[in-house]
This record gives C-alpha cells, structure tokens and sequence, in this order.
C-alpha cells in the first residue's frame, strides 16, 4: 500500500501579503483574501489543514462598493442586553469602524469552524496607510 501524502509533516514557511484596499470592490477582495487565508493558492492545498498565509489590508476606510449598497446594507449587532441591538448601514459603519466592514466580509468566507476562527486570526485590517507588520516583510499585492 502506498502512504498516504499528508502536507503538515512539511516545514511549510508561512508569507505575509500586503493588500491595498483603496478604490477595491468589498466582495472581490473578500473572496481574494480568504482565499489567500485558507491556502488555496498553493498546490498542496488541504480543506482541513491551516495551509494559509498572513494578510494584512491597508486603507479599509478606502473601500468601494457598487449601486446602492452604500446605503442599503446593514449591519446588525445585539449587546445581548434587552433592547441592546444596534443597526447600522455601510456609510455609518465606514465612518465609525472601517476596519469591521471588510473583517465581517472576509469571516463569511471563511470555514465555519475551529480552522475558520483560527484563520480568521490570520487577517490584519488598518484603517489608514501604516501597519506595524514592516518587520515580517509582507510582499505586497496588487488585485
């Protein structure tokens, strides 16, 4: 019988990518980047290992969506106090927390699961131009 091929056992060195997300569509680099998170840009891809890379997103506050969603999509969140639930539409919610929108659109993409959540840890979300991430040497890429 033939071993079975199992991708952990490799010394798998993990990169760091860097997104500018000015002037980007929310959906295309939700799905870019989870797909960057989850590893399935590599050939030894594996759905139930963490065979994923860093991704660090520059200007959130930049981020672009088409027709109305501007004002038509909401977010919705509850303290879980009695009347404790918030609801808000993408402008408010892109002046108050930028960061938020594309770390929920990203999450929704993710596994709904241990793996999911520990990859989710993987993403990092800056509102403006500087990150302090300089040090791993994220390489940066252009969507």
């Amino acid at each position: 019988m033939k071993d079975t091929f199992i991708p952990s056992k490799l010394n798998l060195k993990q990169q760091w990518y860097v997104i500018d997300a000015k002037d980007k569509c929310l959906g295309r680099l939700a799905t870019e980047v989870s797909n960057l998170l989850r590893g399935k840009n590599k050939t030894i891809f594996t759905p139930s290992q963490d065979m994923g890379d860093y991704v660090v997103i520059i200007n959130a506050n930049k981020i672009n969506v088409s027709g109305k969603k501007k004002f038509q999509k909401i977010y919705f969140r509850h303290s879980g106090r009695p009347g404790g639930k918030t609801i808000e539409n993408f402008e408010e919610l892109q002046l108050r927390i930028p960061e938020r929108i594309i770390e929920k659109a990203v999450k929704g993409m993710l596994p709904k699961n241990r793996l999911g959540r520990k990859l989710f840890t993987k993403l990092k979300v800056y509102k403006g131009q500087e990150h302090p991430h300089m040090s791993q040497k994220p390489k940066p890429i252009e969507l």
